[in-house]
């Protein structure tokens, strides 16, 4: 009997790791694998493409990355058509599971206790679609959105300090105003995706405004769902308002927000123009290496930091976060090959080596971030509390749809309540 159970367990754990390796031991040399995703930015798409130099050398797979500023529109059109990428690097969980169906369970390929291995157990939740629907998505990076950016040197020349709560960020801001300055650059054009850079503002907001079951059923209901035109909601987008809507508080006014690029959030800083801007992790990265060759990350350098504050104190300041997951759409070796080395840290270390991503796999090395990007992932890991993207979990007719939509329409003056009752007319059944 024992011998037997030996047997079924050598037996098992093969099979186990079969799994997982099966498509790196097969001969896949002068294969290619087609990567659609939703960045186009160079440094991006480099530190991507990085991350696959050596996977490709030791595979002999040509691994093309293919990014649109108009992913959204185009994968729901390949999809629908019948002619899917390989793989589809969604930036929205919302927008992946309009698709699971068509998708890859990734456990039909990777082992689930591999994945523990390489993931916090809540990533695999956020790939997976519906309570107990298919794990269809795999992370490669995650950026941290709870951060306001500045110019140490324009701070140190007025003696102005990081606020550290709400009230003191307004206090901040009319000071600056009162100097002759102008606070904030609001900068959110991005073609038909205009208005992702105000979702994250209200998101942040409210994490900081209602408890956390209020953004749990407000971004991801299950039983009885948050309205946006609820109370708690309204305030955030009325918190937003006092600052976006603010004449004296925005480069250019309100309206410029929506004409500039948010590829171009940074530059206001760097020529003095504005002192602030809320902006993600990846901001740095946006910038031109050419007209700002010699940038630097510090406390006492070009650019630094800090946490998006607290408002109401109760509530502390969740860490809002985003990503991309990834979904393959064919189950050819080459593809699964691919989808493998997705889940693994080495994969994204270009990127966290250049500053331009964070990893949420568990073999990813500390030592492999630069001083600013280790400071980042510290503000990620003690923090009170973490929350995706809440328009990136809502379904992709309302998070990359209506909410963007009432966001531009808020900001070119529309009425709030009819904007609110609006995008909550949206949500599908």
């Amino acid at each position: 009997m024992r011998k037997a159970f030996s047997i079924f367990l050598v037996l098992a754990l093969a099979l186990t790791a079969l799994s997982v390796t099966t498509a790196q031991d097969e001969d896949l040399s002068g294969t290619t694998v087609t990567v659609f995703g939703a960045y186009t930015d160079d440094s991006e798409v480099g530190a991507f493409e990085a991350g696959f130099a050596d996977f490709e050398e030791e595979t002999g797979i040509d691994v093309i990355y293919e990014g649109a500023s108009d992913f959204e529109i185009l994968v729901n059109a390949r999809v629908e058509a019948g002619d899917p990428p390989d793989i589809a690097g969604f930036p929205q969980t919302g927008l992946m599971c309009r698709f699971s169906e068509d998708a890859i369970p990734v456990t039909d390929f990777l082992d689930r206790d591999y994945l523990l291995e390489q993931y916090n157990e809540s990533y695999l939740d956020l790939g997976t679609c519906g309570e107990d629907g298919p794990l269809v998505g795999v992370w490669h990076r995650v950026l941290v959105k709870s951060l306001v950016w500045y110019a140490p040197e324009q701070f140190d020349a007025f003696g102005y300090e990081a606020p550290e709560t709400w009230e003191e960020l307004l206090e901040l801001s009319d000071q600056i105003v009162a100097d002759g300055g102008v606070p904030w650059a609001i900068y959110m054009e991005s073609g038909p995706a205009t208005g992702w850079v105000g979702t994250d503002w209200i998101e942040d907001i409210l994490l900081r405004t209602a408890p956390l079951e209020v953004y749990d059923a407000w971004a991801t209901p299950t039983d009885e769902r948050q309205m946006f035109a609820s109370d708690e909601v309204t305030r955030a987008f009325e918190l937003f308002g006092s600052i976006a809507l603010n004449e004296d508080y925005i480069l250019g006014g309100p309206q410029t927000a929506l004409d500039v690029s948010f590829f171009d959030s940074g530059v206001p800083l760097l020529e003095g123009e504005a002192f602030m801007v809320k902006q993600g992790s990846f901001m740095p990265g946006w910038l031109d290496s050419e007209t700002y060759p010699d940038l630097e990350i510090a406390p006492d350098g070009d650019l630094w930091y800090f946490e998006f504050p607290p408002i109401d104190e109760e509530f502390g300041a969740p860490v809002l976060f985003a990503g991309d997951v990834y979904s393959a759409f064919s189950d050819r070796p080459e593809v699964l090959a691919v989808m493998e080395h997705l889940t693994k840290g080495e994969s994204v270390r270009p990127g966290i080596e250049q500053g331009v991503f964070l990893s949420p796999h568990l073999d990813a090395d500390p030592e492999w971030y630069r001083p600013s990007e280790a400071g980042i992932a510290e503000i990620l890991l003690n923090a009170n509390a973490v929350r995706f993207d809440g328009g990136d979990l809502m379904p992709a007719e309302v998070g990359t749809g209506s909410f963007w939509q009432g966001v531009v329409d808020y900001i070119s003056g529309g009425d709030l309540d009819g904007i609110l009752e609006t995008i909550d007319e949206s949500w599908p059944e």
